[in-house]
């Protein structure tokens, strides 16, 4: 189960360590680019034949009816209830708090400049519904899209083999102000969202994760046109732990990451090597007890669990592999912020289980992975808006910037740019 173990190794070996699992490539995407062909020459009836196809089950209505939701509410108990408010609250006053004033900015006399926010139109969640229905993304992806004012906001996840949704999806998507949920899952739900059908509207912006063939089919839905939330691979974290670190704790850690889907990673490394070995019989330990440890199992297979000799080479390490969630289980955590480059989420001292960002401590959960850390942010409020810019011109102002734009655009051969500002220039220099 754990044979990955590396100690001390040198830096020459690293690049192999940092690979991640490598997924299917030209088949997988065959294979959805058929079901994108399928769902947007044939819509609707096209979903219902791969809801009975890959779900097992016949779907008339794919619209969630309020009746449904209101059955669906009266089966969640009241601590679940209290439970999802509270992460809802945190969420909220984290996102909330990325709003930004206007401001205006004088770039000389008579010129100012200045950016405003404005909401994505139609956005799409899809929120994966099968051995774990991840309610959790909703309030990580609705919360923020409703604080931006996206005007349309719907919602796809894949139905129960009774045909219904999870109660808890429909509880919280309600909680979040989501009236329009979709009994459709899958790459064919994204091939929905991306053009459009009788009964699924056309997003302009598609959010959520999923599994290779959801991954597959955002990656399509971009060539179309329609924007992602940000590439996605299957999930991983990385445990950095010195001599006081709690091995239970740092199995736990891991073992939380791997449960996620027999793809996930996870990497393990310490300065200790009394904590590595306790932590990595404490794995064993703990994975028994599991009841997804089938899944752990597979998933462990891909990880690694590396034996260094300071905090520093370890976050030399980390950095390369840019993981999606950094857990720093170490002395005195805040005084290496400033070496970290590249991560997703990061969670400071003995304290901070990766699990507590998943769902209430307010940050996102949905983050780069993959490797994508090197260059794209986690979801925040900034992904459901659009910046648009804007610049207002006083006679002054054209005055003291005129000549500057005339010269550039005629020496880039631009004569109508250059005419625009001459034109105006003339006109107020003669009044005519």
């Amino acid at each position: 189960m754990i044979n990955n173990i590396y100690k001390f190794p040198a830096k020459t070996d690293w690049e192999n360590l940092i690979e991640r699992p490598v997924l299917e490539g030209k088949n997988l995407r065959n294979f959805v680019q058929d079901i994108f062909t399928e769902v947007k020459q044939n819509g609707d009836s096209a979903l219902k034949s791969y809801s009975e196809k890959f779900d097992g089950v016949k779907i008339e209505k794919f619209l969630v009816s309020k009746d449904e939701i209101e059955i669906a509410e009266k089966e969640i108990s009241e601590d679940l209830k209290n439970a999802i408010k509270q992460a809802k609250c945190n969420i909220f006053k984290f996102h909330n708090s990325q709003q930004q004033e206007i401001n205006k900015i004088e770039t000389q006399p008579g010129i100012s400049c200045w950016r405003e926010s404005r909401g994505i139109e139609n956005v799409g969640l899809y929120i994966p519904g099968g051995t774990a229905p991840l309610f959790s993304t909703i309030l990580m992806l609705a919360i923020p899209a409703k604080i931006a004012e996206c005007k349309n906001v719907i919602l796809c996840t894949p139905p129960q083999k009774d045909g219904k949704i999870n109660p808890a999806i429909l509880f919280t998507a309600k909680l979040c102000g989501i009236e329009k949920i979709y009994k459709v899952g899958g790459s064919q739900a994204i091939a929905a969202m991306t053009f459009g059908t009788k009964s699924i509207p056309k997003m302009d912006k598609i959010f959520g994760p999923g599994n290779q063939f959801v991954t597959a089919a955002k990656e399509l839905a971009v060539e179309t046109g329609v924007a992602i939330d940000l590439p996605a691979g299957p999930s991983e974290v990385l445990v950095i732990a010195d001599a006081l670190a709690n091995p239970e704790f740092c199995a736990a850690d891991l073992l939380s990451q791997a449960e996620h889907g027999a793809d996930s990673q996870v990497i393990f490394i310490s300065t200790d090597e009394n904590v590595f070995e306790k932590t990595l019989k404490e794995i064993k330990v703990q994975i028994e007890k599991l009841p997804r440890n089938e899944i752990a199992k597979k998933a462990l297979e891909n990880s690694r669990f590396i034996l260094l000799d300071s905090i520093e080479s370890a976050l030399d390490f980390s950095n390369q592999y840019a993981p999606e969630h950094l857990i720093l289980s170490i002395d005195n955590p805040e005084n290496y912020i400033d070496s970290i480059i590249n991560a997703g989420s990061v969670f400071l001292g003995n304290y901070s289980p990766e699990a507590a960002g998943d769902y209430a401590t307010g940050t996102n959960h949905t983050l780069p992975t993959n490797g994508f850390a090197r260059n794209y942010s986690g979801v925040s409020l900034d992904s459901f808006v659009k910046k648009i810019t804007f610049q207002n011109l006083s006679e002054i102002g054209l005055k003291n910037i005129g000549k500057s734009v005339e010269l550039m655009a005629d020496a880039e051969g631009l004569f109508a740019h250059k005419n625009a500002v001459s034109l105006r220039l003339k006109f107020l220099e003669n009044g005519i």
